[in-house]
């Protein structure tokens, strides 16, 4: 085996030995740096190593892809791995195991087909906007520097800053499922430092009890012969859309004036007071043979999956424009504030997790507060 300094013209003249399949030329400078020459005309550089009496080596590149003195450099640096102790082999081998955010990505939807709700949204998320620019990279070369540069472009491409944000969450979710499941490349997090402005995604739309009063009657012209059961019952009990059509005949209790939601959005089950009111709705709404739900479609005898088409047209009817059927939540938790309900009761009627949640509607108690001082101003006024 040829040996001798290795240099930039040693290595363009270096050919195959005839009669050979491939001749190794070492550099006598960088211990196991070589130059291995085959018979096809191709060359590559290696280092050479022996780990506990087996030789190894890792490949740096062909003749044609990098340069001499790029070669001797990372030589040079491998082989100070194998005096330390290191194999940069395994190393390299290591490497290779880490997969692509695309498998992870995979992983990440299995899972969330099994356990989210909102999967349809976070797979499109998913599809549109992180595969798209990451699918291809190794884990470990996804550097949080870059996923923040990519975060603020894509609030150049006009999406909204609670859209973004989606997208950042989704994306850091994925690093935190792989690092359960011990998927390597996930052992740190690069969304997880990365920074976006704060997002005030909280709207504040109460509906009057006039405004109420006209969506109603705009529901009661519905070809939808449900809605207007459902646009009351949504004002009656603050519940969440899903919730009312997903409830279950079943699950209403007329005598104890309770309907239990099993899973809510929160994970825990919850019994939703039913007022008088509600009841009658309820005690008023049609029933089909064999069929469990409280609100189906007619037609079809299953939960309702759209109200789009209704909603629009009752909510122009009604004059609301920019009204979100979400917001007959908000009106109905109004509704019970400015009658003078404390607010930890609306929060367990609405199946707030958190006192934060309910502080949305602290200001709404105004009238109820000016009220009470009023009264204790005037039993202060009154004589002795």
């Amino acid at each position: 085996m040829p040996k001798a300094r290795l240099d930039h013209t040693t290595c363009l003249l270096a050919r195959c030995e005839e009669g050979k399949k491939k001749t190794d030329y070492y550099d006598d400078a960088v211990t196991g740096f070589v130059l291995e020459c085959r018979e096809s005309g191709g060359k590559t550089y290696y280092l050479r190593y022996d780990v506990n009496g087996q030789q190894k080596q890792r490949k740096i590149g062909r003749y044609e892809d990098v340069t001499f003195a790029q070669a001797k450099k990372v030589a040079q640096r491998f082989r100070s791995e194998t005096v330390l102790g290191g194999d940069p082999a395994a190393e390299k081998a290591k490497a290779r195991a880490v997969p692509i955010y695309a498998e992870l990505a995979a992983q990440h939807m299995t899972d969330a087909k099994l356990h989210q709700k909102s999967y349809t949204t976070t797979e499109m998320y998913m599809r549109r906007h992180i595969v798209t620019r990451w699918g291809k990279v190794r884990l470990t070369d996804i550097d949080p520097r870059a996923v923040a540069q990519w975060l603020a472009n894509k609030r150049g491409e006009g999406l909204s800053p609670a859209t973004v944000l989606k997208i950042k969450m989704i994306f850091g979710r994925s690093f935190e499922l792989g690092r359960q499941w011990g998927v390597a490349g996930c052992e740190r997090n690069p969304v997880r430092g990365v920074k976006l402005p704060p997002v005030n995604n909280a709207r504040n739309r109460y509906l009057t009890a006039e405004e109420a009063a006209r969506l109603r009657e705009a529901a009661s012209a519905s070809k939808n012969k449900q809605f207007r059961s459902i646009v009351d019952l949504l004002l009656l009990t603050g519940a969440r859309v899903g919730e009312l059509l997903a409830a279950r005949r079943e699950h209403v209790d007329i005598e104890r004036q309770s309907w239990l939601i099993p899973t809510s959005k929160t994970g825990r089950a919850r019994h939703v007071p039913l007022s008088a009111a509600a009841l009658a709705v309820i005690e008023g709404l049609p029933r089909f043979d064999g069929c469990p739900w409280l609100l189906p479609n007619p037609k079809t005898r299953q939960p309702f999956t759209d109200l789009k088409h209704p909603w629009q047209t009752a909510r122009d009817a009604a004059r609301l424009p920019g009204l979100r059927i979400h917001d007959l939540r908000h009106s109905a938790a109004s509704f019970m504030v400015n009658s003078g309900v404390d607010l930890f009761a609306v929060g367990k009627v609405l199946g707030h997790a958190s006192v934060q949640s309910t502080q949305r509607y602290s200001h709404l108690a105004n009238d109820t507060l000016l009220a009470a001082v009023e009264a204790g101003a005037a039993k202060q006024a009154q004589p002795a």
